[in-house]
């Protein structure tokens, strides 16, 4: 299955194009299902089809156009394999055994079809029934001496339905305990808009795309996350609008991208640039980057006042905002200093951005994880929405605020209630339409959940999809926090490794996937989700499942709710019959549901609405609020302080092109130049010749935290690379055992993945196995 010939070699093409087409077509093939799975590629993000299982970019609905990228076709293909894995499978492999073999092996071994409990006794998964899996699971919940005693994790690529069930059910249950994989990537987001303009979405629409005079994108990779970003942003170049890219790594996606569907760019093998200028600032930089930008304007600002014009929006910012004469102020008291030191560019290059902000009248500012997995997170979100209100770049045509979400639908499952502080307005509509009183204490996000297990406060873990075992941080911590659990229960399409991490019992619940049909009483039922830019869509199933024994994700939770709390507060069976019944009590229950069976029949779906665009502001004040934080002394947490020297460096974990969330759809990195390889650390050539190492050296790579857990990874070969000096990448989860439990977000506990203070050693395995690498 793995070709053993290693190579680094650049990449010169670019984004999309040729390459997409070709490995398109070999994820289409290894599929073993290449014929039926053209039919399903077909059907991706179409209105009488299903939502594509990968990201979350939204959809301009042109219905000439096919709708799917390269890394959704691989997120399709994968699920729509005719490979399986079932009780004679693992009759064939301990858990012992497949704890050795990779992340990419593990799930490419095919779907799950049916549910088995592990035997401690044989070291295997046995067959088990459904009535005996859902029983089991309300004994282990009815025997807790408290609801909190449980924990209800989801992953984003639960439908709305799926986890506005889920929340019911825990939360007649008792319980506010809702780890969610958003707490591992845009939970900054969330808690940073929320607290300035009082709500945790985007306020764009994708047309907004289409007006923009100008768009500054930070801390993103779209060639990788979300390829269908790819041709919004070469629109805005072509049109003549100004897009400005600030990226700790060059990024083949961010430079140039050639459109498969474009005839005449394949023939000719031609592409367009998809930016008009590229910034890399050091890891963590970004907000040193927006305080220089705002430190510029001040004094543009100034000028302009001087000759009876102005910079800034004044009317705005007086209707609108509050804080801003304190922030400015802030900005004033910052040095250039510390701006330059901290942000890895140029006073001129600072200088540069700003000039494009002062001159447009109307800016996005876009960004991804980049942004959101530092100590600083919440400041940087902060930081970029004191500089959007600046200009009034908030609530107007072609401006505004885009995070880009990652799974599909990790902001959908937020809007159903997936969330441990919950709203009070949210929870008095629960009590209202169903007649219990929720929980009211706040319960536990990701990081407190493994401290909760590994206290033996958490006993009873259940997974929504996902794969927490791999996708969390300090890996080992991790692992030792599940296997203290009474019961570990795992929701899943594929196998992976949190299969293998279990506690003292364990389930495999086989589910569903987007692309299969989800047959019920009365008839096949869709499901919804939403996407960047809060559409909500339709998304309905167009293959028949591989197994009788597989189930929906919401018979699944129905099934775990009767069996523990029997009618209470529903009567589950009901709403399983028909989904549109779940989408009554949606709408009875969240803002902005109101007719939502009847709205999602049309092509497209809905716009959710924000109250942000419309210039309302749910804050206390009433007004957006802009905060204002010193620059940190540091990018790093405190507890690594006394631990550094010029020998230390700050690692980033990434994803390689083959890859998405912690799913490997192979082990290649195309645009970056990497061949049948994942332990790999990108690095500045000059800091190699500092350290006195060689190219294609291995390496161990040591994490600093003063708690005196060694946290150490090896065999990574050094891989040169166009990076700042003193900053290092590395892919997920290979990297994840480096971040410490406590390194995490002020404000956010969001993992700092994005920031980790580590040193490089020689390799502690083959040292003399080196290879020759091309300088990429």
């Amino acid at each position: 299955m793995t070709d053993k010939t290693h190579t680094y070699s650049p990449y010169k093409g670019p984004a999309g194009g040729w390459g997409a087409l070709k490995s398109t077509a070999q994820h289409w093939l290894k599929s073993e299902n290449a014929t039926r799975n053209i039919f399903t590629l077909l059907k991706t993000n179409q209105p009488q089809g299903f939502d594509c299982p990968g990201c979350a970019w939204g959809e301009k609905h042109d219905p000439a156009k096919i709708r799917f990228c390269e890394n959704g076709a691989k997120a399709v293909n994968w699920e729509a394999t005719s490979r399986k894995v079932d009780a004679g499978f693992m009759a064939q492999h301990s858990v012992t055994w497949l704890k050795t073999q990779s992340d990419y092996f593990l799930e490419y071994q095919g779907r799950l079809t049916e549910p088995m409990r592990y035997n401690p006794a044989t070291d295997h998964y046995e067959a088990i029934s459904w009535t005996q899996a859902f029983s089991q699971i309300a004994e282990a919940l009815k025997s807790q001496n408290s609801p909190d005693n449980a924990a209800f994790y989801t992953s984003g690529r639960a439908s709305n339905e799926a986890a506005f069930l889920y929340q019911l059910f825990a939360r007649a249950y008792g319980t506010n305990n809702f780890p969610d994989c958003s707490n591992m990537c845009h939970e900054a987001s969330g808690y940073g808009l929320t607290s300035s303009i009082g709500i945790g979405k985007g306020t764009i629409e994708i047309d907004d795309f289409e007006r923009a005079d100008a768009v500054f994108v930070f801390g993103q990779n779209p060639g990788t996350n979300h390829p269908r970003m790819l041709e919004t942003l070469k629109e805005v170049v072509q049109r003549g609008a100004q897009l400005l890219t600030f990226n700790t790594l060059k990024e083949r996606g961010l430079e140039r991208f050639q459109n498969p569907q474009s005839p005449i760019e394949m023939l000719t093998n031609s592409s367009k640039p998809t930016n008009t200028a590229y910034y890399t600032p050091k890891i963590g930089g970004d907000m040193a980057v927006v305080r220089g930008m705002v430190k510029v304007l001040i004094e543009m600002e100034e000028n302009a006042q001087r000759e009876g014009r102005a910079i800034f929006d004044h009317d705005f910012i007086a209707q609108h905002t509050q804080g801003m004469t304190s922030y400015l102020e802030q900005v004033k008291q910052t040095s250039w200093n510390e701006i330059l030191n901290q942000a890895g560019l140029t006073q001129n290059e600072i200088q540069q951005a700003a000039e494009v902000y002062a001159n447009a009248n109307s800016v996005i500012i876009t960004w991804a994880m980049g942004i959101t997995q530092h100590h600083h997170s919440v400041a940087t979100i902060h930081e970029i929405v004191n500089l959007l209100a600046l200009r009034g770049n908030l609530g107007k045509p072609g401006a505004g605020a885009c995070p880009v979400r990652g799974h599909s639908n990790v902001q959908g499952d937020r809007t159903m209630g997936i969330n441990e502080r919950p709203s009070q307005a949210f929870l008095d509509a629960m009590e209202k339409r169903f007649h219990f009183t929720p929980p009211q204490q706040e319960g536990l996000a990701v990081v407190d959940t493994i401290r909760a297990m590994r206290d033996g406060k958490v006993k009873v873990f259940i997974a929504l999809g996902g794969n927490f075992a791999a996708a969390t941080p300090d890996s080992q911590a991790t692992a030792a926090a599940l296997e203290k659990c009474d019961l570990t229960v795992q929701i899943s399409t594929k196998l992976n490794r949190s299969h293998l991490i279990t506690g003292k019992e364990a389930l495999i619940l086989p589910c569903l996937g987007r692309t299969d049909i989800d047959h019920q009483a009365n008839g096949p039922q869709k499901v919804t989700v939403e996407d960047s830019f809060s559409m909500i869509h339709a998304s309905g199933g167009v293959l028949e499942p591989m197994s009788d024994l597989q189930k929906s994700e919401p018979a699944i939770i129905a099934g775990i709710a009767e069996a523990t709390l029997g009618n209470h507060p529903v009567e589950w069976a009901s709403l399983i019959a028909d989904y549109d019944v779940i989408r009554e009590h949606i709408a009875a229950v969240v803002p902005g549901f109101s007719n939502f069976n009847q709205r999602i029949l049309q092509d497209g779906g809905f716009y959710l609405g924000n109250s942000a665009r419309e210039r309302n502001w749910n804050t206390p004040a009433g007004k957006a609020i802009l905060h204002s934080h010193p620059l940190p002394d540091s990018i790093l947490p405190k507890q690594t302080k006394g631990l550094l020297t010029e020998k230390s460096f700050i690692l980033q974990t990434l994803r390689s092109h083959d890859q998405y969330n912690t799913t490997i759809y192979g082990l290649n990195d195309r645009y970056r130049g990497i061949k049948n390889e994942r332990k790999v650390v990108f690095i500045n050539p000059a800091d190699i010749k500092r350290l006195g190492y060689r190219e294609g050296q291995k390496v161990s790579i040591r994490s600093l935290w003063n708690d005196g857990v060694v946290r150490k990874i090896d065999g990574f070969k050094l891989v040169p690379y166009s990076i700042s000096a003193g900053n290092l990448a590395a892919y997920y989860p290979e990297t994840n055992p480096l971040v410490p439990l406590d390194s995490h977000g002020e404000f956010s506990n969001t993992p700092t993945s994005k920031s980790i203070a580590v040193e490089l050693e020689p390799s502690d395995v083959n040292l003399n196995d080196e290879l020759s690498v091309t300088n990429l």
